[in-house]
């Protein structure tokens, strides 16, 4: 359905692109750049039993851009909820940087990824800003999952890949061109969990969505989570989360 979506508003996005151009220009050029997250890149949470190690891996959101620290973006909240719901102690790591692509996250990143029994995968936006081909992007997500079981073996580590965020609904972006984004993100979500589900003990879970009318849910530039944001998606991946690492 979203492939059908997606060629059906594909001539009338390319009657639009000098509209869609102006109005990327204009986003740019006007939205704050925020920091990633200070504080350590790495922490832990009290628990009972053996504990669970959890790496996050991806671009900005992983990088907590939008909130002061990393405890306070989605690597600190979601060990929290996991410990919570697990009863197990947490140690948590975070790894990328903002701008990356599936690709350079590969690259540049999965090499130097210490041990984990738990990875999850922050990342697409960028390659949706870069034009990906639908193809080429479900390819680059197979790829990542598997240069990262590469290093953390030799038993296949279990990995959680969000979902694309919910473009359509950002209130950073103007119409057209919050529609035209937000169709893109949902076909490349649909790639992304197609890859993921021709692989064992991956799982794909799309990404939440904050009113746009609430502004709680996003930082200062209107486009990245907020601290309240990062916490709702926190929760919304804690359930799978901790099914996945057992």
């Amino acid at each position: 359905m979203r492939y059908v979506a997606l060629r059906a508003v594909q001539p009338f996005a390319l009657l639009l692109a000098p509209i869609l151009a102006v109005q990327g220009r204009g986003v740019r050029a006007t939205t704050p750049r925020l920091p990633e997250a200070a504080g350590p890149d790495e922490g832990a949470v009290d628990g009972r039993g053996p504990v669970l190690r959890l790496t996050v891996l991806g671009d900005s959101t992983a990088m907590g851009v939008g909130a002061e620290r990393h405890a306070e973006a989605l690597p600190g909240f979601l060990a929290a909820v996991i410990a919570e719901r697990t009863g197990r102690p947490v140690a948590w790591r975070v790894a990328g940087r903002t701008g990356t692509t599936a690709r350079r996250l590969r690259e540049d990143h999965v090499p130097g990824l210490a041990a984990a029994d738990l990875v999850v995968i922050m990342v697409g936006v960028n390659d949706l800003l870069r034009l990906r081909p639908l193809r080429a992007w479900e390819r680059d997500v197979r790829d990542l999952v598997t240069a990262v079981r590469e290093v953390l073996g030799p038993v296949p580590v279990p990995v959680l890949v969000t979902g694309m965020p919910p473009l359509h609904r950002f209130p950073s972006l103007p119409q057209p061109l919050r529609a035209v984004m937000g169709l893109r993100a949902h076909a490349m979500d649909h790639a992304a969990r197609r890859a993921a589900a021709r692989l064992p003990r991956v799982a794909h879970v799309r990404a939440a969505g904050g009113d746009p009318g609430d502004e709680r849910f996003f930082g200062a530039d209107r486009f990245h989570p907020s601290v309240e944001g990062y916490r709702l998606w926190a929760g919304q991946l804690a359930g799978p989360a901790a099914e996945l690492a057992g």
